[in-house]
Parts: structure tokens; C-alpha cells; sequence
């Protein structure tokens, strides 16, 4: 069966009240659009037709490797008119499955048997019960079950807003018989448009069953027009994502209390305590401790690595037996070799820190090199910039740096060398020999210091 998947994402979202397309808006840290095209492309032999308008140009920007084809809405007039703009482009022969961009976390197991009873012909309709029904089309039925159509909630009698059973926009129909149906369509109805729904009807008109496929699982099914519901949505995406960690061995110190907005790799025992926010690619080696309150972004963190509490740490690499923060920030191309030691409030941003190596209290290392066995004292900088660009500072090994120090770059301290504390270093200090600056420390005799004068 070849498979033709039609996703519907045209839509402004006025309801979300941003100039944002509604299918950009972010799940899990990843448009809505994303996640519906993983769960497009994990069915088989599927060919992938995406209808875009309200900000059209952003979202083919957005994904620029997508493999789809996209298909122009110029205007806006219903979903029937939506899936009437690719059917030229869809052979008599396909089975077609109609999605939404707007519903992120609809699942491959709950749209295959849909797609299954199209490939025999039929017409697939996806049906849940939801608590409050209220804002969906509901599901008409024969006396003996069987599908007769759908009434939009706009449209119908108030006898028919009763019923529990609704639409939930999934179909999927054999391609020839949808494009005829869709031709057929018209909008006399309360909003003017060409309802996909009404092919229920000229189904049932011209004999083919329509079978409906009722899902348990209303989270997925679930479309997202405002703040509230992508909240939702976003904790139940959340609940999933940590239920999936749990389950692969990770243990979460509160699942509810975790964010995985990204792809996380991990190892044997890895704890992660509360408020940890994970996003992008993350690998845990094994023996991982992640404290509270801490932000990993694109990162890869060795074997038996502790990361206390409110570390932010960004596309960085963490070499096997470190200990990180608290308070710690790692900006993007920082590598960590293996025992390094970086201690509270201490930002690395752009440099390579080599084995045992301690920067411990308070410091800021910018596009330096520190070889293996370095100990830098507390309140230690790296001057990188000078107004206009960047220069590097290289540290040899077994070099101890002390505190309230200064080393301007372009500058080189090499292998052994000892840094006095309260230094200001300009030149090249040389190896196994202790350099410093200071001026001279003088005391004033017979000082007084200065008293407030008394008021009024």
C-alpha cells in the first residue's frame, strides 16, 4: 500500500495570539510541525504533502531539509478546500491519510489500523470520547452503528451537541474516491466552508462503508488553538517523555518535576534530580548525577560525572569523573577532559581544560587552552577581548595560577609556572618560575579615615 499523507497547517492560529505561524509554536522545545512529521514519516511507504499559508514562507524556512511537498493555500477556506489543493498531485492508486499541524502527538500505532481499513477500500474515520466534547464535530451513526456522517458543532441541533462521540479530523480513504468526493464538496454551512467531513456523507451516498476507529487515548488526539492547551499538552508530552526514561533505567527524583525537550542518551544509573531541562542532543554516560535546577543543551557528558545544582551548561563536552558547579555555566565549544574540577560560579565559554585540571571559585576562562594538572585560584580571568576581537590565552601543565588574576591575551604560561596572586599578566611567563605583578604595598602613618559630617 502506498501511502499519501496530507498535513493540514495552512491555519493563522489567531487564537495563540502571535505573529508566530501556529504549527511553529514549540513542544518538547520543537515546532508542532516537527512532531507531526516524525509520526508522518514512521508509517510505511508514506509520501509527504504539507498545505501551508498564514506565514507560509517562515514555515518551509523552518524546515529546510523536510522532504515534503509543499502545497500553497492562497486563501483560507476550510479543510476540504485544503486537501483539494494536493489531490492533483496524489496517484488513483494511493490510500490517503489526512493529519493536522496542529495535532503534535498523535502516534503511529494509533493511526496505522485508520490507514489499514482505507487500504481495503473503506473510508477511516478516527473517533474518541473526550470528557467535554464541546468545539467538535460529533459522529452520526445508522441504526444498526454504522457511520452516517458528521455535523460540525456550529451546525448542529441541539440534540446532536449531546452526543459524546466525536470527530477527531483524522481520515484516511482510498484516493480516487476521496478526490471525487472533495470535488463534490460545497459550503453551504455556517462558516462558509468546504468541510472535509462532508465526503462522510457522499460516502454513504454512493455505498462505500465508513468505519469508524474510536482511540482511548485522548491526549493525542487533541489539537492545540491557544496558550492553554499547547500547557497542556506540553505536560503531557512532558509525562510521556519521563515515563520513557523511567523505563529505559533512568531515575527521575519527581518525573513530574522534568523537561526533556530534546533526545537524551543515558547510561546505567543516572539520577536526575527536580527541574533539570534537558534540550537538543544529550548523551549521559553511566553513573551520571545531575542536581537540581540544572540546564543541559547539546551536550556529552562522560561516566561517573556530578553536575550539581544550577549549572547552565551548552553544547559543551564533559570528560568521565568530573565534578561540575554549583553554580557553574559552560558555553558552547567548551571541552572538559576527564577529573577536571570546575567549581562554583566559574564560566568557561569556548576553551579545552585538560585532565585534573581545577578551576574551583568565581572565575571567567575565555578561548584559552589549559593543559593537564593545572590548579587556577579563585577570581581568575582570561582578558580575551580587546574592544574589536578575540585572543587566545594558553596554559601549560602543572601551572598554578593564583587568585585575583589577570591574564591578558594574546599570552602564554607555560608548563610549571607559578602566577602570584593579585597578578596582572601582559607577557609570556616562563616555564617553572614564578612570575608576578604588584606595586609596591605602602602604609601611610597618622591616616585618619574620613568621618560623616552630621546632618542639617
Amino acid at each position: 500500500m502506498n501511502l499519501s499523507i496530507i498535513i493540514l497547517a495552512a491555519g493563522q492560529g489567531t487564537r495563540m495570539r502571535s505573529d508566530l505561524p501556529k504549527v511553529l509554536h514549540p513542544l518538547g522545545g520543537r515546532p508542532l510541525l516537527a512532531h507531526v512529521l516524525d509520526t508522518a514519516r514512521s508509517l510505511d511507504h508514506a509520501t509527504l504533502h504539507v498545505v501551508i499559508g498564514h506565514g507560509a514562507e517562515r514555515v518551509q524556512e523552518s524546515f529546510p531539509d523536510a522532504g515534503v511537498n509543499w502545497v500553497m493555500q492562497d486563501r483560507q477556506l476550510g479543510t476540504g478546500h485544503a486537501v483539494a489543493q494536493v489531490m492533483p498531485a496524489i496517484p488513483d492508486g494511493d490510500t490517503v491519510l489526512v493529519m493536522y499541524g496542529d495535532v503534535p502527538l498523535i502516534s503511529r500505532d494509533t493511526l496505522e489500523p485508520l490507514c489499514n481499513v482505507a487500504g481495503q477500500g473503506f473510508v477511516g474515520v478516527l473517533t474518541a470520547e473526550p470528557g467535554d466534547p464541546a468545539g467538535y464535530g460529533r459522529i452520526l451513526h445508522h441504526a444498526d452503528g454504522s457511520i452516517s456522517g458528521i455535523v460540525e458543532e456550529k451546525d448542529a441541533t441541539a440534540v446532536q451537541r449531546e452526543i459524546r462521540e466525536i470527530n477527531t479530523g483524522f481520515l484516511a480513504a482510498p484516493a480516487a474516491k476521496l478526490r471525487h468526493w472533495v470535488e463534490s464538496l460545497d459550503n453551504n454551512n455556517a462558516q462558509g466552508e468546504f468541510y472535509l467531513t462532508d465526503v462522510i456523507a457522499r460516502a454513504v451516498t454512493e455505498g462505500t462503508s465508513v468505519r469508524g476507529i474510536t482511540t482511548d487515548n485522548i491526549d493525542e488526539v487533541m489539537g492545540i488553538n491557544d496558550r492553554k492547551q499547547l500547557a497542556v499538552q506540553e505536560r503531557f508530552f512532558q509525562q510521556r517523555q519521563a515515563e520513557a526514561c523511567l523505563l529505559a533505567g533512568v531515575t527521575l527524583i519527581d518525573p513530574a518535576r522534568f523537561d526533556l525537550r530534546g533526545r537524551l542518551e543515558a547510561g546505567q544509573d543516572v539520577v536526575i534530580d527536580i527541574n533539570a531541562v534537558l534540550e537538543g542532543q544529550v548523551t549521559l554516560g553511566d553513573r551520571v548525577s545531575i542536581g537540581p535546577n540544572v540546564s543541559l543543551r547539546t551536550t556529552r557528558v562522560g561516566d561517573d560525572v556530578t553536575i550539581l545544582a544550577n549549572c547552565v551548561i551548552e553544547d559543551a563536552v564533559i570528560g568521565a569523573g568530573s565534578r561540575i558547579g554549583p553554580f557553574a555555566r559552560l558555553r558552547p565549544e567548551t571541552s572538559l577532559a576527564a577529573a577536571t574540577h570546575i567549581g562554583n560560579f566559574v564560566e568557561i565559554k569556548k576553551s579545552e581544560i585538560g585532565e585534573g585540571s581545577k578551576i574551583n571559585h568565581l572565575s571567567y576562562i575565555g578561548d584559552t587552552t589549559i593543559g593537564r594538572g593545572v590548579n587556577i585560584g579563585a577570581g581568575t580571568i582570561t582578558c580575551n577581548y580587546d574592544g574589536a576581537n578575540k585572543h587566545r590565552t594558553v596554559i601549560g601543565d602543572d601551572v598554578f595560577i593564583g587568585s585575583d588574576t589577570q591574564l591578558v591575551a594574546p599570552v602564554e604560561i607555560r608548563e610549571g609556572a607559578t602566577i602570584g596572586a593579585g597578578s596582572t599578566i601582559t607577557q609570556d611567563a616562563p616555564a617553572h618560575e614564578l612570575t608576578l605583578s604588584r606595586a609596591p604595598q605602602k602604609t601611610r602613618t597618622g591616616w585618619k579615615r574620613p568621618l560623616k559630617q552630621p546632618k542639617g
